[in-house]
């Protein structure tokens, strides 16, 4: 056996990379981000969080080994975040910085305009239509723009985000499209299609853009005509006012029987399970879903608004359906096929789980964002 430090086969060096994030929330971006930081290290890259939001993704994350770092930022007056994440780099001996949102992006060119350490802007959805706050969207949309073109690369979710930055002016050749992915189920769980009433789940950050009145609507609509069901709606609300909002919708439909809001949950696993069937009716602003992957590991077929990148995953009727944004009609007319049995719903479900395990897993994730991070050719390390 050779010793250490002779002769004999040198151990891999992991490089570190620094993974600034918003951490208020674990939700679709911030799976990726924890899925990243189980997946790189197979790949000879150790991950670092910064965090400039206090939230639910430190406490939630399942890389709990890795090593997190809490650093306020204000909404003016970055110098001293900026300041804080360079001594987190020399600290850490940070190859290679990686942002996550425009608020971070913006840190992260600050960091490389002292540092030179090369940094990749990960894009997990199309800012300039993020929300229904078109002013903010364009503000955010122009800051984002502003700091993404400092970036050595853009990674890219989806083909449909990876076209957006192209025509937002990006040289092509540093856009590049890496699929979100998640673990894949050891196996396709063994189930009987339903019979009777059925359970629709959806999940999500509720906020505006994920269309969850157009599924209320639907949801009425159907009730009304005499089909059974339930519907399980998974995750937080974007705030107190819109949870208000929903419920008073809810209520007003005659919904409350129907629907349960079950607030933020951290084992997904066990809400998939009781599904029959998921819903995502978003209006806009999706870059690669993770919720959709997560569906698909569990052997959920999807209906689903066929918007930006969402066709990239769920192939019309072969995955599930896909229906034209904002249609209560639409949706509920999709949803009722597979209530009456029109469509396959064994046959879907397992070419839901085969797609996923196929073209989105997290191995394959990590894979792409490492050979992203070798493009960088051996990126430089803070100095001593």
């Amino acid at each position: 056996m050779p010793s250490p430090g002779g002769d004999g086969e040198k151990k891999q060096k992991v490089l570190k990379v620094l993974h600034v994030v918003n951490g208020e929330y674990y939700s679709g971006a911030e799976r990726v981000q924890d899925n990243l930081a189980l997946g790189l290290a197979q790949f000879g890259y150790g991950v670092v969080f910064a965090c400039v939001k206090d939230g639910r993704f430190a406490e939630t994350r399942r890389s709990k080994n890795v090593p997190l770092y809490r650093i306020p930022m204000p909404e003016l007056g970055w110098r001293k975040s900026i300041d804080r994440l360079i001594r987190v780099c020399a600290q850490e001996n940070i190859a290679l910085l990686h942002a996550h949102t425009p608020r971070t992006a913006v840190l992260c060119a600050g960091v490389h305009r002292r540092t030179r350490l090369p940094w990749v802007y990960h894009a997990h959805s199309p800012t300039l239509w993020d929300s229904k706050r078109y002013l903010k969207n364009i503000v955010v949309g122009l800051v984002d723009w502003w700091a993404a073109r400092q970036a050595d690369r853009i990674i890219a979710v989806s083909e449909s985000l990876r076209r957006y930055w192209v025509r937002l002016g990006i040289p092509a050749r540093r856009v590049v499209t890496v699929p979100n992915g998640v673990a894949a189920w050891e196996s396709l769980t063994v189930r009987k299609p339903p019979e009777g009433s059925w359970v629709l789940g959806t999940m999500a950050l509720f906020r505006p853009r994920k269309g969850v009145e157009i599924l209320l609507k639907a949801i009425q609509g159907l009730s009304s005509s005499g089909y059974r069901l339930r519907v399980l709606a998974v995750g937080p609300f974007e705030s107190e006012q819109y949870e208000r909002h929903l419920k008073e919708m809810t209520h007003r439909l005659g919904l409350d029987e129907i629907v349960t809001w079950t607030g933020f949950v951290e084992n997904t696993q066990e809400m998939l399970l009781a599904m029959d069937l998921f819903v995502l009716p978003s209006l806009f602003g999706e870059g690669m879903p993770m919720v959709l992957l997560e569906a698909m590991a569990a052997g959920l077929p999807v209906v689903a608004s066929a918007v930006e990148g969402v066709p990239e995953i769920i192939r019309d009727g072969c995955e599930g359906l896909l229906v034209r944004p904002g249609s209560s009609s639409a949706l509920a007319s999709a949803i009722a096929r597979f209530l009456d049995g029109a469509v396959d719903w064994e046959s879907m479900r397992r070419a839901a789980y085969e797609r996923q395990r196929d073209r989105f897993s997290l191995e394959s994730m990590a894979a792409g964002v490492a050979a992203v991070y070798g493009e960088l050719s051996q990126p430089a390390r803070m100095p001593e």
